[in-house]
């Protein structure tokens, strides 16, 4: 046993000393490593080192030291780096080879597989020929490859793709050829890629879009062919870009992109830079002149040439504003990567917005509002987290906001006003604490408005009329202390105000809560606002007196007629001399002293706010008065007589100033505004019908019609007084009289709806209010339209057009005065126009002598009228029947639209009409005959035709004269064609102004284009025909214009015409629609 033992610690010693033997032996080189090396530098008589030795261990002194890399020692050279960390330190491996400019000849020799753990390799500047061997492509740990500046030749093997390590490969000044192989594109590590002068061909590789980590391309002096690679403009981290002495084609990729997309556009030139040269000179990059700073740098671009040490530029923003640009938004723009501004508003794009938007991720500012652009709004918008502005408006979006939109929480301003969006409001907005701007008006979102819209707290502006909330507005924006203008018109808010703490609204100017729900009392905070100066609060249903202390500032506010009744009532004028310069110089003294007139009598006289101010700022004046007020009209009249200052100021302000007024009565107001009846003796009324025998029920039943009428009247009556502008309310008794029982003899003119009527001057018995030559006591000349029984026109439809019509106000639209619903057909009573009706002073014998400054100014006021319906009115109107003869010419020959028996009110949602054509033959638009498809384009259009023919001095159609000129639109195209537009003026005019003329044409027939797409707004029309916008290019002649679409078309309702000119026919709305149910069937 003890044998055993001794022989078991004899080994252990032996072992540990052998252990230890091996321990104090330094690491080996690998001697398949070391058998490859030398055959290497043997085949290349490099077999010494000044630093190593082939005869002994390669892997010691400077290839181990950890401190010097293969350049930090010139000597090292042929050089290698080990790496002796394996198998315990006991083993090294070679990771390093470099044979650098030693003048080498032959090939790479097949030994250098063997070093499969080499990560860098470099045999740059020798004379090695032949073909790079496909086995480089197994030695995978490699990060660098330098095999350039020799005389390889042969194609670049695939295998290279292997080498997914690489950060650097190099291969230039070689005689490779062929092309850059595919599978390059799978070294997605590669920083530097360095190919110039490699001999290669061909296109480049499409997998190379997969490089996105390159900083260095350089490509130069080879053949490459084709277009620059869109996908270049994706390699964001490349600094440093070479492509010279290549055969590429076109231009650099954003180039080619901005030229496609303006070349899509028809826009291929600029006033102030070329696409034929660089489009990145002169002021795309002068650095001071922004794209609004130089309008005609319109389509516009601005550059960046910072990239790539000052070599290389991109388009970092492009503007294409109210170009008329019609078409889609082109896909080419995707490849503007750089792009931060993007301006595409007021065109005529049309489709859906692209998803690659979303991928122009250095956006700053979109816009694509005022375009026909439609579908729904997409997601991918959510990647643009750089935005702080999005412009939307004026579109034809469907569906609701996306979610993603709550990603953009740098966005400031968000205009989505118009843009045909519904559905709530997305609960991820609540992220977008930067918002100072929100405008959503005239949309159709629904629920209530969102809580957290108060901890939005940088909002200064808010705006979401016309919408379809419900419920009361939170307390939560009390928190919106920056407001400056709040707008929460028409939009089913109710419940009352006070939930709201408005005096925190220190900065707010503008407020407008009319047309709502709203009850209650309006809550002295609000008019205690100091920076207040517009208070709508209208059409709600406020009770309570107006408060006292309203603040100097106010200038115009709109209350409930609760609260601002008009009849016997005491107007307060509460005046303020503001704040003005107190310099009593002549240069600042303003007009300020004036009289003051309250129904036509003299108040006050030599009225000088500022002395009664005491001649302080900020000093409110009250002034009361007493004034018998009839028939809902008051006026109050602040006249200057020339006193005061002898001049307008050079500095200051000057006029008469009212900031605040009130009207409070001093009667209970009625219904009809009349004096209060005691209350019938319901005792009396029930004895005499309990003696009643079967005459007597009959005559309880006439009894009961008649009050039952009387109520339904006095409901309608009450109806009317609660409009916007309250028109007079005429008997039918005094209208009757006033036109001779509606005869034959005072009829003016007849349209689609019935007879209109002047009053005659002799009458016997006529009225008091009226004077002979058919005017009312404050000077109005009146004319009475009746509507005929057989327009099918109810008094609900009747109701709907006195709305229509006193909700809008303007100098080149007819005035209602007032109407009349007691009679068997409803009468409306508007402002007599001395001259008649356009047609007339055109097409008839007695024509009057228009010359063409007048006619121009007929034109522009119809634009004008139109304009206001389409864009200005509080409610947006479509006439539906702009005609020669709806445009009637007061004594001065301004021009007033006339006839809005055919009006609708404009809902977004229901452009299709369902109740069949209304309008004339030779004014409709191709969309509204054929389709039925109503927009405001439909009167675009028959504007377009009411402009030619004013030119022309004839009707649309006349079938009198030769059959080239028998419809004036195809006559006009035709000469427009061949350059001779000229010669549709008409002959009668004498002198006119060419220029003029031609852009009257040019416009018209842009008005007349077959899709209501590429038809301008009415704004834009105005704008082209006062020379404020370029006249643009029109696009080709119209499909439409064949004279079968005129007359074989419509032979059914065909009218003959006369010699001296072609009345058209009027279509009636219901005769000729088909069979509708429902009691809505108008439509209105």
């Amino acid at each position: 046993m003890g044998g055993h033992v001794i022989v078991w610690i004899l080994l252990s010693v032996c072992s540990w000393r052998i252990s230890a033997a091996q321990a104090q032996q330094p690491p080996r080189t690998d001697p398949v490593e070391v058998a490859a090396l030398e055959a290497i530098l043997g085949r290349w008589n490099k077999t010494n080192s000044p630093v190593w030795s082939m005869s002994g261990e390669p892997c010691r002194g400077v290839p181990v030291d950890g401190v010097t890399g293969l350049d930090g020692n010139p000597k090292n050279n042929p050089g290698i780096k080990c790496d002796c960390s394996y198998i315990n330190g006991t083993v090294c491996h070679i990771t390093q080879l470099k044979v650098y400019a030693l003048n080498v000849v032959g090939q790479i020799p097949a030994e250098l597989q063997n070093l499969t753990y080499l990560n860098y390799l470099d045999l740059d500047q020798n004379y090695l020929s032949g073909p790079i061997p496909s086995f480089i492509g197994q030695l995978t740990a490699l990060t660098e490859l330098h095999v350039g500046f020799n005389a390889l030749s042969g194609p670049i093997p695939k295998e290279l793709g292997n080498l997914t390590n690489l950060n650097l490969l190099g291969i230039s000044l070689t005689n490779f050829t062929g092309q850059l192989p595919e599978e390059l594109g799978n070294l997605t590590k590669l920083q530097r890629l360095y190919t110039d002068s490699a001999g290669l061909s061909g296109p480049f590789p499409s997998t190379f879009s997969k490089l996105k980590n390159l900083k260095l391309l350089r490509a130069s002096d080879n053949d490459f062919t084709g277009k620059i690679p869109d996908y270049i403009g994706s390699l964001t981290n490349l600094e440093d870009l070479a492509f010279q002495g290549n055969s590429f084609e076109g231009p650099i990729p954003e180039m080619a992109a901005l030229e496609a997309i303006l070349g899509r556009w028809n826009k291929t030139t600029s006033p102030v830079w070329s696409m034929s040269g660089e489009p990145c000179r002169g002021v795309p990059v002068d650095g001071v002149t922004g794209l609004d700073g130089n309008p005609k740098n319109n389509p516009g671009i601005k550059c960046d040439c910072s990239y790539i040490n000052g070599t290389v530029c991109h388009i970092t923003q492009l503007k294409v504003y109210a170009l008329n640009v019609v078409g889609q938004i082109p896909a080419e723009l995707q490849n503007l990567t750089y792009l931060n501004y993007l301006d595409l508003d007021q065109n005529y794009l049309s489709g859906p917005i692209p998803s690659f938007i979303g991928q122009l991720t250095a956006l700053t500012e979109l816009h694509v509002g005022f375009n026909a652009l439609s579908g729904p709004i997409p997601k991918e918008l959510g990647n643009l987290t750089n935005l702080n502005l999005l412009g939307i408006s004026l579109t034809n979006f469907t569906g609701q906001l996306p979610e993603e939109l709550g990603n953009l929480t740098k966005l400031q301003r968000l205009y989505t006003d118009s843009a045909g969006l519904s559905g709530p409001f997305p609960s991820t907005f609540s992220k977008l604490k930067n918002l100072k701007l929100l405008r959503a008006s005239d949309n159709d979102f629904t629920g209530k408005i969102p809580d957290y819209i108060g901890s939005l707290t940088n909002l200064e502006d808010l705006a979401f009329q016309g919408n379809s909330f419900e419920g009361p507005i939170p307390e939560s924006l009390s928190n919106l202390t920056k407001l400056t203008t709040f707008v929460l018109r028409n939009c089913r808010i109710s419940g009352d105000l006070g939930a709201v703490d408005f005096s925190k609204f220190t900065k707010l100017a503008f407020l407008d809560l009319s047309f709502n729900n709203i009850s209650g009392k309006v809550p002295q905070s609000i008019l205690n606002l100091q920076m207040l100066t517009d208070l709508f609060l209208g059409n709600n249903s406020l009770t309570g007196g107006l408060p006292d202390g309203i603040s100097p500032s106010l200038k115009n506010f709109i209350l409930p007629p609760g609260l601002n009744c008009l009849q016997k009532d005491t107007p307060c004028l509460r005046g303020s001399p503001e704040c003005y310069p107190d310099s009593p110089t002549w240069k600042s003294l303003g007009r300020r002293v004036f009289d003051i007139y309250i129904q036509g009598d003299l108040k006050e006289k030599d009225f000088d706010i500022r002395k009664m101010a005491g001649g302080k700022s900020f000093t409110a004046v009250y002034k009361s008065y007493t004034a018998t007020v009839s028939k809902n009209f008051l006026e109050i009249h602040l006249f200057w007589a020339g006193k005061g200052t002898c001049c307008i100021p050079i500095q200051g302000y000057y006029g008469p100033l009212i900031s605040a007024l009130s009207i409070t009565p001093n009667f209970t107001p009625t219904v009809r505004n009349g004096v209060p009846k005691r209350k019938s003796k319901a005792g009396a009324i029930a004895g005499i019908s309990l003696g009643a025998s079967v005459v007597g029920l009959a005559a309880l039943f006439g009894i009961f019609m008649f009050i039952k009428k009387r109520r339904r009247l006095a409901q309608q009556q009450g109806e009317l007084y609660n409009l916007v502008g309250r028109p007079d309310v005429f008997s039918n008794a005094e209208l009757k009289l006033a036109t001779n029982n509606y005869s034959s003899q005072n009829i003016l003119g007849e349209g689609g709806y019935g007879p209109v009527y002047k009053i005659s001057c002799k009458l016997v018995g006529l009225p008091s209010k009226y004077k002979c030559n058919g005017m009312l006591p404050d000077g109005r000349v009146i004319a009475v339209k009746q509507l005929s029984q057989s327009s099918h026109q109810g008094k609900n439809q009747f109701v709907t057009e006195v709305a229509t019509i006193s909700s809008v106000q303007h100098r080149n639209l007819v005035k209602l005065h007032g109407c009349c619903i007691d009679s068997n057909t409803p009468l409306l009573v508007y402002e007599y126009l001395e001259n008649g009706s356009l047609d007339q002073a055109l097409f008839r014998k007695n024509s009057l002598k228009l010359d063409w400054a007048t006619r121009f100014e007929i034109i522009l006021g119809i634009a004008r009228g139109l304009t206001y319906l389409h864009e200005e009115s509080s409610v947006r109107i479509v006439h539906r029947d702009i005609k020669a003869s709806n445009v009637l010419l007061d004594t001065d020959l301004t021009p007033k639209i006339s006839d809005f028996g055919l009006a609708r009110l404009y809902d977004e949602k229901k452009t299709h009409v369902s109740t069949g054509i209304a309008g004339t033959f030779g004014y409709l638009a191709p969309e509204y005959a054929m389709r039925r498809h109503l927009t405001e384009k439909v009167d675009v259009y028959a504007f377009g035709v009411v402009a030619l023919e004013t030119v022309a001095g004839r009707s649309n159609t006349n079938n009198s004269i030769e059959e080239s000129k028998i419809y004036l639109l195809e006559w006009a195209w035709d000469l427009y064609e061949k350059e001779q537009a000229q010669r549709i003026v008409d002959p009668r005019l004498e002198d006119f102004n060419k220029d003029e003329v031609l852009r009257v044409i040019h416009v018209a027939l842009l008005c007349t284009q077959g899709s209501p797409n590429q038809r301008p707004p009415m704004s834009r029309v105005m704008a082209v025909l006062t020379g404020d916008a370029e006249v643009v290019e029109t696009v080709t002649k119209p499909s439409y214009i064949t004279e079968w679409q005129y007359r074989d078309g419509n032979s059914t309702n065909s009218e003959s015409t006369t010699s001296e000119f072609s009345r058209q026919k009027e279509i009636d709305p219901l005769t000729m629609s088909p069979a509708i149910t429902g009691s809505s069937h108008d439509g209105r």
